[in-house]
């Protein structure tokens, strides 16, 4: 049988000697402890088909092997892969803990345990997680693992002796019952304990050496594993005030609800003040207005003009009302620019503050509840400031089920925020009633859309792994760094799209199309909605941009009532063209055309909904 371990014929090691394997994940101090172990006599090797690098040396007549920090045993990469070689070929293994991020590490430890390799523990960086406030029970979670357990601080040389005097003393840890069977009916086959768990867990490499088909229970494990680590984690882990400084205080208080919560209204607060106000409004009014439709846009119409006829064919598509060289070259640099400069300029702020990471934990529990975990908040907050970029930005969510939940949400539910600011405005006049009924409407269709999606689609949402860095000042440099970097990023993919956003539509003024479609949707708009005919001008507009949708309501004498339906509408009604042309890019024909479709319908039926109550 070829076992994984004859991948190991490079190094020289001795009849007789034991492997001792050093694992952990990244940055956790794992060289500290190889090189106590091995001192100057190091030999380090290319791993046989990567262009990984692996060190190795000896300990006494033993031989001691590094791996690459991993986060798993899988083969998702060379890193993986080698790791997973070497840990399955081990005799024994020292696994290295991060002491501040146990509830991160001991995922990876809890699946060495799995393996079945006698194992023991060094809980490193013991000084970080006591000026943090954190006290770890030990001997509770020697016990709960069932394997040796050591504190040490490695850079300063303590707790390494103990853990070199001790490492023999390795030894199997505690596996669940269940899993344990499992493993156990695998062996006729296998041979291998910890090959047996990496079958079960779907390897198609380790499956093919066995001449097996890979198990389907990958997520089940992990799924499983995840909640012992959770559950260890609360038993031994214990928050305190002695030694916290006043950063980790306010870490903590950011993933309390009732401390939490308040300091996210007042981030919220902060982003409205910095989009909302100083950018949408001021900032805004200056590019677009002053600079753009003010100084550019003359300046291109008459020096085109001295070519083109702008009653052309050529001359609507290049300088009309929709034209690629007025209307997209103002949309993109005098109102999204501003736009998405200033939100990646807020999210830089919260992600180098330590902030962003602790929000996508307090919110975790309600997005489960809609399909997503906590980490959807980024595209959800994103798409206040420009439901296209936040589209984009759904490519950070695991799985293709949650962003496709994320995606429609932000189809449906979301306005950006050049059409909030127009619909704020609207809502400031009509009473705090009606204010009321528009948010709660639009909350409710958000949580309604979330959970049947969440029935519906196949699969489960994956769990929030997030690592909560401490909690400090951002750094000037790296905020402006990942501002530029994301902007110029955004419009070099956004940009082309918008152009042909503006090149249909022109089409369809030029063929006559935009005037029947406004026609067609008439009747629904007086028969449904109860509002004027020429509502459907607004929302046609706002196929193009949103906020010419809202702005087109703005100029109509409305009722209070007729008001808050048409912003109710309007919001849920379907994005913008580039937008379009981005879930379309982002989820393929099929399922953009059924996002797409269904924005149209729910916007009228919830709009009919509410015009049936209020008007």
């Amino acid at each position: 049988m070829d076992h994984c371990h004859n991948n190991l014929t490079h190094i020289d090691i001795p009849e007789g000697a034991k492997k001792i394997v050093l694992v952990g994940n990244p940055n956790v101090g794992k060289s500290v402890f190889f090189n106590a172990l091995t001192g100057m006599y190091v030999d380090v090797s290319n791993f046989p088909g990567t262009t990984v690098d692996i060190s190795h040396g000896r300990y006494g007549k033993d031989v001691v092997i590094d791996t690459p920090g991993v986060y798993g045993i899988s083969s998702f990469n060379d890193e993986e892969t080698v790791a997973r070689d070497v840990i399955l070929s081990a005799d024994l293994i020292l696994n290295v803990v991060d002491a501040v991020h146990l509830e991160r590490d001991l995922f990876l430890t809890l699946q060495v345990i799995d393996t079945g390799i006698p194992t023991i523990i060094a809980i490193n960086m013991m000084d970080e997680a006591e000026e943090q406030g954190l006290k770890i029970d030990l001997d509770l979670l020697e016990d709960l693992l069932g394997v040796p357990v050591i504190a040490t601080i490695a850079v300063k040389g303590k707790g390494v002796s103990e853990v070199k005097n001790r490492i023999f003393e390795a030894r199997t840890g505690i596996i669940p019952s269940k899993l344990k069977n499992r493993l156990e009916s695998m062996m006729n086959r296998i041979g291998s304990w910890g090959e047996a768990l990496l079958v079960l867990e779907g390897d198609p490499h380790v499956a093919e050496r066995h001449g097996v088909p890979p198990g389907e229970l990958r997520e089940e494990i992990y799924h499983d594993r995840r909640h012992r680590v959770n559950d260890i984690v609360k038993h031994v882990v214990t928050e305190t005030e002695e030694g916290a400084t006043f950063g980790t205080m306010l870490g903590r208080y950011m993933l309390r609800p009732w401390t939490g919560i308040p300091i996210f209204a007042l981030v919220l607060y902060a982003m409205y003040y910095l989009i909302g106000v100083l950018v949408a409004q001021d900032i805004v009014g200056f590019t677009e207005e002053t600079v753009m439709q003010g100084l550019y846009e003359p300046v291109v119409r008459d020096f085109v003009g001295r070519f083109i006829s702008e009653q052309s064919i050529i001359g609507t598509i290049l300088i009309g009302e929709f034209g690629i060289l007025t209307m997209t070259v103002t949309y993109v640099l005098g109102l999204l620019l501003p736009l998405v400069v200033g939100f990646y300029l807020a999210l830089s702020i919260m992600e180098d503050s330590g902030y962003l990471p602790r929000l996508a934990t307090l919110v975790d529990r309600v997005m489960t509840s809609i399909g997503l975990n906590g980490r959807a908040i980024i595209p959800l907050i994103l798409g206040f400031g420009c439901v296209t970029m936040a589209t984009i930005t759904t490519r950070i969510l695991g799985t293709k089920r949650e962003r496709t939940i994320a995606t429609a949400v932000l189809g449906l539910a979301i306005p950006c925020s050049a059409q909030l600011g127009v619909i704020a405005g609207m809502l400031a006049g009509i009473g705090t009633k009606f204010i009321a009924i528009y948010i709660l409407v639009i909350l409710l269709v958000l949580g309604i859309t979330g959970k049947i999606l969440h029935k519906v689609l196949p699969g489960e949402s994956s769990d929030l792994l997030i690592d909560l860095p401490p909690i400090r000042l951002p750094r000037g440099e790296n905020v402006l760094k990942k501002t530029v970097i994301k902007s110029y990023a955004f419009l070099l993919e956004a940009t082309p799209l918008f152009m042909l956003g503006a090149l249909i539509i022109s089409g369809l003024q030029l063929s006559g199309l935009l005037d029947s479609i406004q026609l067609a949707l008439a009747p629904v708009t007086e028969g449904l909605l109860k509002l004027p005919k020429e509502t459907a001008t607004a929302f046609i507009m706002g196929l193009i941009r949103r906020d010419f949708g809202a702005a087109g309501l703005n100029d109509m004498a409305l009722t209070p009532a007729q008001t808050l339906v048409s912003l109710v509408t309007i919001t849920l009604f379907v994005p913008c063209v580039a937008t379009v042309i981005m879930i379309f890019k982002e989820r393929g024909n099929k399922e953009g055309a059924l996002i797409w479709l269904s924005s149209w319908v729910f916007a009228f039926i919830i709009g009919a909904i509410v015009a049936a109550f209020v008007i």
